[in-house]
């Protein structure tokens, strides 16, 4: 059975259309969706409006404080796996359970290569030498998270759906293209093509779409083409897409064990713990049935009713009360002190959230195997179209034989769905995008991080990437004492922000996480001390042309090089 027919709870509700004018719960849900637990009389407040799924004339006039608090079982028992995980295991849990992760392509293009089957080694290079800026021209005051720049990514706000963003709610970047103009004279066939594309690359990219949240504009267009993508992420990628009145829901699967994806505190940018994700779970678990206005302090004793062993930290469950506001299951937060402060529930969008399923799986792991099942054609596309890239030595023997056997059709039509150009290598390939928009993370990008990091990159692949002729099966490792040189020498000639000044263990740490997350390094775990780090054959394409003999680095932090003896000959003898 697909991973996207699992319920989270118990029960499915009856199907509908995908205009969503027929079958969910609350304001009217979308094909076949899957629900927590159905809403019966006893979820609805009285006065609701008609069509929130239950009856009217069965729903009794009382007070909503008389709607008892009950957790949905299995995500009750998601909020204990998470509890107890370790932190990667945890990201990696939440990416199969929920499946709210965006999709991430390198948006830096090389020249076409000659020949597909080239080494990512020695293969042409997107590099773009980064010049040194003189001190006096550094006008930055703090590090900025590796995100593109926000003066080229307008923020939208719609106000097609009731109430105000609140003031926990960070505005998201548009990834909407502009619409192309057709030409005058031609068929107009080219609109709709580039409507459906543009709602295909924003769904990749945020799975939950709402009709009032920061990409409101590109709503209707998924509303307009929501039969034909459908059809098309169901056969390419086997994703469910439920689109309803209000909301559009891109149904993803895992990604297996060290997918590298975590959620991240919406203000912030802190990475979830833990905790925060159990805390997540935990909330969901009462919000799925909760009433449309829930008292604040009613869903703190809920929480700590339903699981008094999860003891929420402070940071916690702020960082998963600012996610939920975040996707707008819950509406303006209130001050942690305001006991009195009444929350507005969308039970619909709480309903939404979970894609994974925790009711069927045995434990953590069991989960996040089941998440990322498929067949070789349905995972490997899966890869190609979320990952920066897909190495054929990654990949289990069945689905490494499907794509030397679809080498070019499999990449080229995930390339026409989504806009994105393939770049084929001997170890495997990468779906690029130009417009470096169809990513969570870019590099090259803006803020100190980002740069120190392609810094940090090209450097590595200078030192110790293989020599033409070579052998080598997969990734090379790199030399720990390596990183921190490369890195002393970027602080000498670049300067640091205040914060990296001081802790340049920080920088190490950051730099060689934003690497990890794009797949350019990965580590080698240790158990008695921190992993080593291996360079992957992709972060090649952020070097400059192989040199044979590189120039050993300059800076004080820099290692000297290998001493050449003189040429053999006859001594002359030193003047006095």
């Amino acid at each position: 059975m697909d991973q996207q027919d699992y319920a989270v709870g118990a029960t499915r509700v009856a199907a509908g259309r995908p205009d969503g004018r027929k079958g969910g719960a609350g304001r009217g849900t979308a094909a076949a969706v899957l629900a927590v637990r159905g809403a019966g009389p006893a979820d609805r407040k009285p006065g609701a409006a008609a069509g929130s799924g239950a009856d009217d004339s069965q729903v009794p006039d009382r007070p909503a404080v008389d709607v008892m608090l009950s957790p949905d079982p299995g995500l009750l028992r998601l909020a204990h796996w998470f509890a107890v995980a370790a932190p990667g295991t945890a990201d990696d849990l939440c990416t199969a359970s929920f499946g709210l992760y965006p999709a991430r392509h390198l948006g830096a293009t090389a020249e076409p290569a000659a020949d597909p089957g080239v080494s990512w080694w020695h293969g042409p290079t997107a590099h773009a030498a980064t010049p040194v800026r003189p001190r006096e021209d550094r006008t930055e005051s703090g590090l900025r998270r590796a995100r593109r720049d926000d003066a080229a990514l307008p923020v939208v706000r719609s106000g097609a759906k009731p109430g105000g963003p609140g003031r926990h709610r960070r505005p998201e970047r548009t990834r909407v293209t502009p619409l192309p103009v057709v030409a005058q004279g031609r068929s107009g066939e080219e609109l709709p093509a580039a409507e459906r594309r543009i709602a295909a690359r924003l769904l990749l990219a945020h799975p939950l779409v709402t009709a009032s949240g920061p990409h409101a504009d590109g709503f209707p267009l998924i509303r307009r083409h929501r039969d034909w993508l459908a059809e098309r992420f169901d056969a390419l990628l086997g994703y469910r897409l439920v689109v309803g009145p209000w909301h559009a829901r891109l149904c993803k699967a895992g990604l297996g064990p060290g997918a590298a994806r975590r959620l991240e505190h919406p203000i912030t940018g802190e990475p979830f713990t833990p905790g925060g994700y159990a805390q997540l779970a935990l909330a969901l678990a009462l919000l799925v049935d909760a009433p449309e206005e829930l008292g604040y302090r009613r869903l703190l004793d809920a929480m700590g009713a339903a699981a008094p062993e999860l003891a929420a930290e402070p940071a916690d469950l702020a960082m998963a009360l600012a996610a939920l506001a975040g996707w707008q299951v819950l509406g303006e937060l209130p001050d942690p002190a305001d006991d009195s402060f009444v929350l507005t529930v969308d039970r619909e969008l709480a309903r939404a959230v979970p894609a994974g399923p925790p009711a069927l799986a045995d434990d953590a792991a069991d989960l996040i195997r089941r998440a990322a099942e498929a067949e070789p054609a349905t995972a490997v596309r899966r890869l190609l179209a979320e990952t920066p890239a897909v190495l054929a030595v990654d990949l289990p023997e069945e689905h490494r034989a499907w794509l030397q056997e679809h080498r070019l059709s499999g990449p080229a039509a995930l390339a026409e769905f989504l806009g994105l150009e393939a770049e084929l290598r001997a170890e495997g390939v990468a779906l690029l995008d130009p417009a470096a928009e169809l990513t969570d993370l870019a590099l090259p990008g803006a803020g100190t991080l980002a740069q120190a990091a392609l810094l940090l990159v090209e450097r590595l692949v200078e030192e110790v990437r293989p020599l033409p002729g070579e052998t080598v099966a997969g990734d090379v490792p790199i030399p720990d004492a390596l990183i921190d040189g490369v890195l002393g020498d970027i602080a000498d000639e670049y300067g640091l922000p205040a914060r990296y000044l001081s802790d340049r263990t920080a920088l190490r740490r950051d730099a060689l996480d934003l690497l990890h997350r794009l797949a350019l390094i990965a580590p080698t775990p240790h158990p008695t001390r921190p992993p080593a780090w291996r360079l992957r054959p992709p972060a090649a394409r952020y070097a400059p042309a192989p040199d044979l003999q590189p120039t050993p680095g300059r800076g004080r932090h820099s290692r000297p090089g290998p001493l050449i003896p003189p040429p053999a000959g006859p001594r002359t003898e030193q003047r006095a």
